[in-house]
């Protein structure tokens, strides 16, 4: 037989089996106990034998109302059983069911019931060679005891199962909850990639596009050279948004999926793409390179540098900027960007103000710190980042 596409459908398996197994333990007790008087019933007292079977049918019948009322059935049960042995196995059913509610009064009322009712039955059957009264009592109240422990010891098992399971069901909830906490985290982080990205790209199109509007001076060359630089850079910026947008709308990852991340190494080519750009730039590396330096850290610098170089073409076109970078495994990494003030009191490139405070939190996320002030007539960026971030 081919196995279940799904789980549920092993459910009417399991259920039939469950009913099966027990209403096979029910006639084999049933039948134990029978074996010991039927002949006896039938050769001497045949209205016992009818009168055993027929109350013993109606207890298989009754014993399946047991969940719906197992108190009142499992009374009713033992006191079928006190005429009929065919009736002892439902009755050790309800009982044992009964018993794995765990309620001690009517479990007490239950095993004293049986014990009377196994004692009348003795009693009142046709037995040819009976045991003595404590005898049999004794057997009765061991039978009684470990049937009803059985039934409390299957109440608490499946407490215990319900237990776990519900543990395990709040675990899985609570590891969901994390799941979606980290990906509204990593989605707030690419959204201040976002900004760190296409601004600087951004302004270097507004910039280049605001030469050739003003500008009437440019040769047919220069006209080229500045439209493929903003061709460039608008092509550059619709791939970040590309693929910042990618991530955003994946519901299974959360890094760029088109792009790596820029990092230490990646610097040289964003200086120079900056001075393709017009921009004049002094760039000084003094890091130790015996050892490379981390990714997370690298992408932090990157991050500085390119929100330095984005402030300084908004701010004060045309001057230098001078960039460096120093420090050791042991020493963490200083950054420092360095630039005269400038004459522009309104940049024509819009912006939200928000890009340094951005970089301030990430820096301060890798345990360093980031800032910014005025020393005379030159506009100071500082930052201090440890090496093992």
């Amino acid at each position: 037989m081919p196995a279940p596409s799904r789980p549920d459908e092993y459910q009417p398996r399991l259920r039939w089996w469950s009913h099966t197994w027990r209403l096979l333990v029910c006639v084999g007790i049933s039948t134990l106990v029978w074996s010991q008087t039927w002949v006896g019933q039938w050769q001497a007292h045949r209205p016992l034998f009818w009168l055993d079977l027929g109350a013993g049918l109606l207890a298989f019948v009754l014993v399946q109302l047991r969940r719906r009322r197992p108190l009142e059935v499992a009374l009713l049960l033992t006191a079928l059983a006190a005429v009929s042995a065919v009736a002892a196995g439902p009755a050790t059913l309800a009982a044992v069911s009964l018993a794995t509610r765990r309620r001690m009064l009517p479990i007490l009322a239950v095993g004293v019931a049986t014990a009377l009712s196994s004692q009348c039955y003795t009693l009142t059957q046709p037995i040819a060679q009976p045991d003595p009264f404590w005898v049999n009592l004794g057997n009765d109240l061991v039978f009684t005891v470990g049937m009803l422990g059985w039934g409390m010891f299957i109440g608490s098992r499946r407490a215990l199962l319900w237990t776990l399971r519900d543990r395990a069901d709040r675990a899985e909830a609570e590891q969901q909850l994390r799941v979606d906490n980290a990906r509204a985290l990593e989605r707030s982080r690419i959204a201040r990639e976002m900004h760190d990205v296409l601004a600087h790209r951004i302004t270097q199109v507004s910039l280049h596009a605001g030469a050739l509007t003003y500008r009437d001076d440019l040769t047919a060359e220069q006209v080229r050279h500045t439209a493929e630089l903003i061709q460039t850079n608008a092509h550059e910026a619709l791939t970040d948004l590309r693929s910042v947008l990618g991530v955003l709308r994946s519901p299974d990852t959360g890094e760029l999926v088109d792009r790596p991340q820029p990092t230490y190494d990646d610097l040289p080519d964003l200086i120079s793409s900056s001075r393709d750009g017009g921009m004049n730039v002094e760039f000084t590396d003094l890091i130790d390179a015996s050892e490379p330096v981390p990714v997370a850290v690298g992408r932090t610098l990157y991050r500085i540098v390119q929100e330095g170089l984005t402030n300084a073409r908004k701010h004060a076109p045309g001057a230098l900027l001078r960039i460096q970078l120093s420090g050791s495994r042991s020493d963490g990494i200083d950054l420092v960007l360095r630039n005269p003030v400038g004459f522009v009191t309104e940049s024509t490139t819009p912006g939200s103000g928000l890009g340094l405070v951005g970089l301030s939190e990430r820096a301060e996320l890798r345990g360093g710190r980031l800032e910014h002030r005025k020393d005379g007539s030159m506009f100071v960026l500082h930052g201090w980042i440890p090496w093992a971030a």
